[in-house]
């Protein structure tokens, strides 16, 4: 508390802070005023303390109100804890700040709008005298930083221009402490309400370029610089959305080697959102960085290495002829150097590495269901895009290329779990390939080399040796893959999918109904889940989901074409039109439950309450009591009666990404001339997930992701800041997204 007489600091410029002004910047403020005094070039800015936020309270007599809101609040009652803690908010954003500190951020605002900088950045402002765009950012104070702002993300604002709108955003920042997310995870880790936040206010850099830089090269070749630039924002890098230039420097700050992306696309800051603009073929071409800009930032990187005794990860934006450093931090692992042979040969086709790995093999063609007999093992499959019909012919295969597809496709996601290269994407491949035809497939850079041109490479599943607040779990199709993914050491499967264990059977379980042989059914579900239970404790199982489209040629399949089959008979719905189906799966996993297994039973394409009052019905009929039961958050529906799915006494939602984004931007993944359209990091599907979370957290229901989101980088932040429980990820990419969250978790 303040003391009487005592003055208050409202503002600090970065000029007088360091690593080490914590309880009085924050974390986020400490560090930009750390690099900023190494002269490196940061935006300019100023930070109001968190001993002003005291004063703020204070002044405007706003602590009392906040305890009597606090005081009564059942915590476990979710409408009660929204309106108490949104109540706190509208107090805090509506109160008049005092005079003496309202005059001061205005002061320095304006400073920060004329010429009264320091360092590198100043040229850029000096004889402006227009109110400047700035973004204004919450920075959790040092005490707090590990666990409140873990358990709740504050408010950031970017774009704000103006004094009052200023004030406002300030007011804002100072309020986003009192969530109910925020406050619920204090309560629960018997933290108190007196929590301290400060604000950085730091001058907006509209970026025409940006990119990250590592200070060490951390896929192996650990002696140079590697710099990954874009056009406009540097979010779609992260996202896997835009292919960056790729610009290596050596440790001597000289350029050494640069490799020039196809860049479509570029995101751009618009009002208040990221816009997405296409790039003329010209544009797109051309070298983002020039070799100058690329040296200079060679420089900057080997000093943040120096000075903080760590190879560095940097994002940085450049506005103008000027470079800004964004951010820093250490690069936590470093793989080990590869020794791997460059390849040399014939380029034949060029695609996107969707799986990694390098094969060699006799190309076999596959243009209808009745050529997969053709595929022997080693073979390379060819096809125009994979299905679910394809995966048992797909387990021979050592590489498989097609002509269709993104990352996010059957082909790649099923190849990445096979642990087998994969080329998607090249348009032309059933075409240009000849069957029979020997050929190289380098699923690391996307190409395909005519003859044996390599030694088979394949991708090591590297167990996971960080302990995480964050589950980390992992997918599997199939009992062939669960003795790969057991090498990663996790002991959870975050989804189990159940098709591909029928897909082997060779028969669609419409022929076991038909046939009056729903036992059999039964018994090949069971001998699938317990060969993959061997390998596990916790098992989240998902009935099974079977389209039309994709499973044609299983015998017995229905022979009526849906017009539309991703809007048609599966999933859930195909359940419960057929009881004897869904209650054959539900008693084969409680069988396996019977050894020991704690097993979650996970509904898919759920769009109504009553589809899981069924369910649970069934469960309690065949005596499966101890099983967990959890819904799949796939379709907006699902998202819009959270709350009653909840008061249902479910056990735990899942996102499944794929589903959702698709259906959420009427967007096909699977198809390639949309496929630059198709974003799982689209404001609309991040909304609904934060909400979900948000709600499924008040009524204790543990939230998790399966969909190929999950092991994108961009996508994992977003969601730990928004506390989710788990993540589950293909196999040969827990280690890496383990890491990338002790990472986040630490920070």
């Amino acid at each position: 508390m303040q003391k009487e007489g005592e003055s208050v600091e409202f503002i600090k410029w970065f000029s007088e802070l360091n690593k080490n002004s914590g309880s009085v910047a924050g974390g986020k403020g400490a560090n930009l005023a750390e690099i900023y005094n190494l002269k490196v070039p940061v935006p300019p800015g100023f930070v109001i303390t968190a001993q002003a936020y005291n004063y703020f309270l204070e002044k405007s007599n706003l602590k009392p109100q906040i305890d009597s809101f606090l005081s009564k609040i059942d915590y476990e009652n979710t409408k009660q804890l929204d309106e108490a803690t949104e109540k706190v908010r509208e107090i805090i954003s509506n109160a008049k700040m005092p005079d003496d500190m309202q005059s001061e951020i205005i002061e320095s605002y304006e400073n920060l709008s004329t010429d009264n900088t320091e360092g590198e950045a100043a040229s850029i402002l000096k004889g402006s005298r227009n109110e400047i765009y700035v973004a204004v950012r919450s920075s959790a104070t040092a005490e707090d930083l590990e666990d409140a702002s873990f358990a709740g993300q504050q408010e950031t604002f970017v774009n704000v221009e103006g004094r009052g709108e200023l004030i406002d955003k300030v007011k804002k920042c100072f309020a986003s402490l009192f969530t109910s997310r925020a406050v619920y995870y204090r309560h629960k880790k018997g933290f108190d309400n007196k929590v301290q936040i400060a604000v950085v206010v730091q001058k907006m850099v509209n970026s025409t370029k940006s990119g990250v830089v590592f200070s060490k090269d951390p896929s192996g070749k650990h002696e140079n610089i590697v710099v990954e630039a874009v056009f406009g924002l540097g979010e779609g890098i992260v996202s896997g959305r835009i292919t960056p230039d790729m610009y290596v420097i050596g440790r001597n700050e000289k350029l050494i080697d640069k490799k020039i992306a196809n860049k479509k696309i570029a995101l751009i800051k618009g009002d208040g959102e990221t816009i997405e603009v296409k790039l003329p073929e010209e544009k797109s071409n051309s070298q983002v960085l020039s070799n100058f800009e690329a040296e200079k930032l060679g420089r900057i990187a080997l000093k943040l290495e120096e000075h903080y005794g760590k190879p560095q990860d940097i994002e940085f934006a450049i506005q103008g002829d000027k470079i800004y450093i964004v951010q820093t931090r250490a690069i936590t692992t470093l793989s080990q150097k590869k020794e791997e042979k460059e390849i040399e040969g014939e380029v034949i086709l060029s695609g996107m590495g969707a799986s990694p790995g390098i094969a060699f093999g006799k190309v076999i063609i596959i243009q209808t269901m009745k050529d997969l007999d053709k595929v022997t093992q080693g073979n390379i499959l060819v096809t125009k895009m994979t299905n679910p019909d394809m995966v048992v012919a797909m387990q021979k295969a050592s590489a498989i290329v097609t002509d269709e597809g993104g990352l996010t496709s059957h082909a790649s996601i099923v190849s990445r779990e096979m642990g087998i290269p994969a080329v998607v994407g090249t348009e032309e491949a059933t075409s240009k390939l000849k069957e029979g035809e020997t050929v190289t497939v380098d699923g690391f850079n996307g190409k395909v080399f005519r003859g044996k041109t390599s030694e088979v490479v394949h991708k090591d599943v590297n167990p996971v040796n960080v302990k995480t607040k964050t589950k980390i779990k992992v997918m599997i199709d199939l009992p062939s893959f669960a003795e790969r993914a057991a090498k990663t050491g996790i002991k959870e499967v975050g989804l189990l999918r159940l098709e591909g264990i029928i897909a082997e059977s060779g028969k669609h379980p419409n022929y076991f109904l038909e046939k009056d042989k729903i036992n059999d059914y039964e018994k090949i579900i069971f001998d699938g889940v317990k060969k993959i239970s061997e390998h596990f404790d916790k098992l989240w199982i998902r009935t099974s989901d079977i389209r039309s489209d994709e499973f044609y040629n299983l015998e017995g399949s229905p022979k009526e074409k849906e017009a539309n089959p991703m809007l048609g008979m599966h999933g859930i719905r195909f359940g419960m039109k057929n009881p004897k189906m869904l209650r054959a799966e539900l008693n084969a996993l409680k069988n396996v439950a019977v050894n020991g297994k704690e097993i979650g039973v996970m509904m898919p394409q759920v769009i109504s309450v009553d589809e899981v009052k069924i369910v649970k019905k069934m469960l309690k009929e065949i005596g499966f009591n101890n099983a967990k039961l959890g819904v799949m958050i796939e379709t907006p529906a699902a998202v819009q009666i959270i709350k009653e799915l909840c008061n249902e006494k479910i056990d735990f939602v899942s996102f499944g990404t794929n589903d959702l984004t698709q259906y959420t931007l009427a967007i096909d993944r699977g198809n390639q001339k949309v496929q630059d359209l198709y974003n799982e990091m689209h404001p609309a599907v991040l909304n609904q997930l934060a909400y979900v979370i948000r709600v499924a957290k008040r009524s204790g229901v543990e939230t998790s992701i399966c969909g190929q989101a999950g092991s994108k980088k961009e996508m994992v932040k977003f969601l730990i800041e928004n506390g989710i429980d788990s993540i589950s990820v293909n196999p040969d990419a827990a280690k890496d997204i383990a890491d990338f969250v002790a990472e986040i978790e630490k920070s």
